[in-house]
């Protein structure tokens, strides 16, 4: 279970969460309630209040930091008479202004459409019949809700074909990588953990990265050398948050996918977050929902603590260690650290690395030059007929694989 957030946290997440999507927020409070109320969810004075506050604004937006029943937003609609949206609704808003690939605006509608499923109320009166049926008098047709029912699933269904397509495409990638042996490595933390900016300093690349929440959205992979001249795709994938909208993880698993089969998890926390335990629980959670378990995620998660910059106090260093024991400090901003990651990083993908000693004729080139491409040749020395002596780092399955195709060189 994700560690509780104070009321004030909350409150501030909410707040960067409207911010996000370009809204000034004129009013933010944290409200006590004993219990949700059944018609409105708040209480009818705070309610009069809220809408006394939204009547001094133009064209105000009232975002509840909790999940709304259909029937709740629609009487708080009507009580404050100006728009509401929950807690889902706003983290589909951004995923929705966020999204630039064709695959992730497919997942974001998917998501909105499944959202909207409970809350259709003559949404689409562009669609209304009147009359329907057969015969001389007719029927009464087909109810408006009816007819964007079917409509929205019917728009569900072609979504759900398209991304299948998109599904194949990235499964025929991933066992491309598979059959070539390239390990794969997942970026993967809380929202606005400073994710993007360490990927751009790993890799050179561009993606978009500012200090909000879900600056940016579509997953992007590149490749990334080690010093050991091990090689690896590392994806950069979107942030977690907490009470993530399960129509979002749902709608996100082709995508999610990459984390699911990453070798290795590179799990970037925001060194400098008073929230960091409980913003390390709630991506826990969100990969227990995909269904890593605790030991597989131990035994595939590398601890990356980013903006260590920001940290002046030792103690608060020491303090991190002994909740992520085995992590490294880096800040992506300035580079500190970088070379120490890629160095933990690199260990890790090698740490079923066999050592081994091999005796290479002179005319065995092919197999010298298949060690040296597939392996880490670490120590070489020639003796006077030509025959080398091979110290070689090699991984298993390709050590497996020279084993089959030259035996008399390991016999």
């Amino acid at each position: 279970m994700p560690l509780p957030r104070g009321p004030e946290a909350m409150l501030e997440e909410a707040v960067q969460l409207v911010a996000a999507i370009s809204l000034d927020v004129v009013h933010a409070e944290a409200v006590s309630l004993h219990k949700p109320r059944a018609p409105t969810f708040l209480g009818t004075g705070f309610v009069d209040r809220i809408a006394d506050i939204a009547a001094e604004h133009d064209e105000p937006v009232i975002v509840v930091n909790a999940a709304l029943t259909p029937v709740q937003q629609r009487n708080l609609e009507t009580r404050t008479k100006c728009k509401v949206i929950d807690r889902t609704a706003l983290i589909l808003e951004i995923f929705g202004a966020r999204a630039q690939t064709h695959a992730g605006r497919l997942q974001v509608e998917l998501a909105a459409l499944t959202f909207q499923r409970s809350r259709l109320v003559r949404s689409w009166t562009h669609l209304e019949r009147q009359r329907g049926g057969g015969g001389f008098l007719g029927g009464p047709g087909e109810r408006q809700i009816e007819l964007d029912r079917r409509m929205l699933m019917d728009r569900v269904v072609r979504i759900k074909r398209e991304l299948r397509e998109v599904e194949r495409t990235r499964h025929l990638q991933r066992r491309n990588r598979v059959r070539s042996e390239t390990p794969t490595l997942a970026l993967i933390g809380y929202t606005n953990a400073g994710k993007s900016t360490f990927f751009n300093s790993l890799t050179g690349a561009d993606v978009v990265s500012q200090d909000m929440l879900f600056a940016t959205l579509d997953p992007t992979m590149r490749g990334i050398c080690f010093t050991s001249g091990r090689k690896a795709v590392i994806a950069d994938t979107v942030g977690f948050i907490s009470q993530l909208p399960t129509e979002l993880v749902e709608a996100f698993k082709s995508t999610l996918e990459e984390v699911i089969q990453a070798d290795v998890l590179l799990h970037v926390h925001d060194a400098a977050s008073p929230m960091i335990a409980e913003e390390a629980d709630d991506v826990r959670a969100v990969l227990a929902d995909l269904g890593l378990g605790d030991e597989e995620q131990k035994s595939r998660i590398v601890h990356i603590l980013n903006k260590a910059d920001k940290l002046t106090d030792i103690d608060d260093r020491q303090a991190l260690l002994n909740l992520f024991p085995g992590a490294v400090f880096t800040s992506a901003l300035t580079g500190d650290g970088l070379d120490k990651a890629l160095a933990t990083i690199d260990a890790h993908l090698g740490a079923d690395t066999l050592d081994c000693k091999l005796s290479i004729g002179p005319n065995d080139g092919a197999a010298r030059a298949w060690l040296h491409a597939n392996g880490n040749v670490t120590v070489t020395a020639v003796e006077n007929d030509g025959t080398q002596n091979l110290s070689v780092q090699i991984d298993p399955a390709n050590w497996a694989r020279f084993c089959a195709r030259w035996p008399d060189l390991v016999s």
